[in-house]
């Protein structure tokens, strides 16, 4: 009766969650931003590419328009890696292969904000995951790198914070791997647990989780 019970509190969880999802499109040369004011961002759909004519068309000459089945298979993929976890982040195309070099694309997502515990360790830090009353890790996700110029620059020589589009991208893999499924769990924010994604520039790692009762 329990299981059932928290079955269908979850159904009902996702269920809100889905029905306040944002919408953002992004024209082609432009960084797209996802941002919550509360929780953290967990994308649900991303398509980078293009599928209609009208959508970022301004000042385009028509043959970069004329390609509307264009679109990169691993965009939702590229992009969960990059910000699931996270309270904003940026991107751009940069993180996406190119599926039609003579067209205009755009990146096209959908995400919502999941309540969560989120954590941020500086590099050749350590943080532990817990959740209590039973309940176990579920990780929402990982970041190993860099995204910008503010976090954990305390005493870090100028050069060293610069570059700000690095990241792991296997960072979900290895936590996930460390922590799921566990009432409590360390993770280091170490090269030699995330390899080093960008030599010569000091990373740090942001984790988000939710606590759950075993299914």
């Amino acid at each position: 009766m329990l299981s059932s019970l928290l079955r269908s509190a979850l159904v009902l969880a996702a269920v809100c969650f889905l029905t306040s999802a944002e919408s953002v499109i992004t024209c082609e040369n432009r960084m797209q931003r996802l941002s919550c004011d509360h929780g953290v961002v967990s994308v649900l759909t991303v398509a980078y590419g293009r599928t209609n004519r009208r959508t970022c068309s301004e000042g385009r000459p028509p043959g970069q328009l004329e390609n509307t089945e264009c679109s990169q298979t691993s965009a939702l993929e590229a992009l969960a890696n990059r910000c699931n976890g996270k309270k904003v982040c940026e991107v751009d195309k940069a993180i996406f292969s190119d599926p039609c070099p003579d067209t205009y694309k755009y990146i096209q997502t959908t995400y919502t904000c999941l309540p969560a515990h989120h954590v941020v360790a500086c590099e050749d830090s350590e943080v532990e995951l817990f959740c209590d009353g039973g309940q176990t890790i579920a990780l929402i996700g990982a970041f190993y790198g860099r995204a910008d110029r503010t976090t954990c620059i305390q005493g870090v020589p100028d050069g060293k914070f610069n570059k700000i589009d690095c990241f792991t991208p296997t960072a979900n893999q290895v936590v996930t791997e460390r922590c799921n499924g566990k009432s409590r769990c360390s993770v280091y924010a170490v090269n030699s647990v995330f390899q080093d994604p960008c030599y010569g520039t000091t990373k740090y790692m942001e984790l988000a989780y939710s606590c759950e009762y075993p299914l």
